[in-house]
C-alpha cells in the first residue's frame, strides 16, 4: 500500500525539516522526487541520500516568492503528479508587534509562495485531468495561539486556497488536502530555542513538548506518513479536507 511507483512529485521546502523527511518517504515509495529550496546545497545532500538508497530525485534552486523562477521550474520538470507544498516560515508577535516588513515576509513565502507553485501546478494537472495536491496548513488556522498574527493569518489563508482548489478542480480529476500540525521537532525548533532562551534550552524544550497534551512534540516522520497516505491512491475519495496532528491540541486544549 501507499506506493508512488511512476508517480512524479515536487515537495517545496525541502533542503530540511517536513519537507526533507517527505522527499525522502516519497522516493523510499518509488516516486520520481523534486526538491525545490533556496538552499541548494541542502537539496543537494537530500538528492545524494536518496540516489545513495537507489532512489530518483532532482535539485531546484528556486525562491517560491517570485512567480517566473516557480513557473520556469515546474515546465522544467514538465510532469507533475504529486506536489507538497511544505516551505514556509514563522514569526513571533501580535497585531501590534508585527511590523509591516514581518507582515510583508511571511505574506511572501506562506501565502504567495504557495499561491505560485499551485497556478504552476494546477496548469500542468488541468492537462492531464490528474493531480494531488498537499498543502502544509497549522493548527493556527482552527484555533488561536499567543502572539502568532502573521502566521496565523497565513496559515488561515493556505487552509482556505485548499477548499478554493479542491471545488474548483474537483471536477479536472485534481485533489487537494491540507494538514494542520501542532509543534513537530525540527531543527528550527532546536535553533528558536537557542537563540531566544539561551541556557534554558533543555527547560524550554520540555515545556514546548508539553503544549501537547499528548505531551510531547510531533516526529517529522510522523507528518510525512499522514502525507504520504493523502497523496497516494489509497486517499483517491479524500479532497478538500484538513487533516489536524496534534496531539490532541486542537479538542483537548479547550
Amino acid at each position: 500500500m501507499f506506493r508512488l511507483d511512476e508517480k512524479t512529485a515536487v515537495v517545496t521546502g525541502s533542503g530540511s525539516g517536513i519537507g526533507k523527511v517527505v522527499a525522502l518517504l516519497f522516493a523510499k515509495q518509488g516516486a520520481q522526487v523534486h526538491l525545490i529550496d533556496r538552499n541548494e546545497e541542502a537539496c543537494n545532500a537530500t538528492v545524494k541520500e536518496i540516489e545513495e538508497a537507489n532512489g530518483k530525485a532532482f535539485t531546484h534552486a528556486c525562491d517560491v516568492t517570485i512567480q517566473q523562477q516557480v513557473k520556469d521550474v515546474f515546465n522544467e520538470i514538465g510532469k507533475v503528479d504529486i506536489v507538497v507544498n511544505s516551505a514556509g516560515v514563522s514569526h513571533i508577535g501580535n497585531l501590534e508587534s508585527t511590523t509591516e516588513s514581518d507582515f510583508d515576509r511571511v505574506y511572501s513565502v506562506n501565502v504567495k509562495g504557495v499561491y505560485n507553485c499551485l497556478q504552476a501546478a494546477v496548469s500542468i494537472m488541468n492537462k492531464n485531468k490528474s493531480g494531488v495536491i498537499l498543502n502544509l496548513a497549522s493548527i493556527a488556522n482552527n484555533v488561536g495561539l499567543q502572539d502568532r498574527f502573521a502566521y496565523s493569518m497565513s496559515k488561515g489563508a493556505v487552509y482556505a486556497m485548499t477548499l478554493s482548489i479542491a471545488r474548483d478542480y474537483i471536477d479536472k480529476g485534481i485533489r487537494c488536502n491540507c494538514i494542520s500540525p501542532a509543534r513537530v521537532h525540527t531543527p528550527f525548533v532546536d535553533d528558536f530555542i537557542k537563540k531566544n532562551y539561551p541556557g534554558k534550552e533543555p527547560e524550554m524544550f520540555e515545556k514546548l513538548s508539553k503544549s501537547q497534551p499528548i505531551g510531547r512534540m510531533a516526529k517529522p516522520e510522523e507528518i510525512a506518513a499522514l502525507i504520504l497516505y493523502l497523496c497516494s491512491d489509497e486517499a483517491s475519495f479524500v479532497t478538500g479536507c484538513d487533516y489536524p496532528i496534534d496531539g490532541g491540541f486542537i479538542k483537548l486544549n479547550n
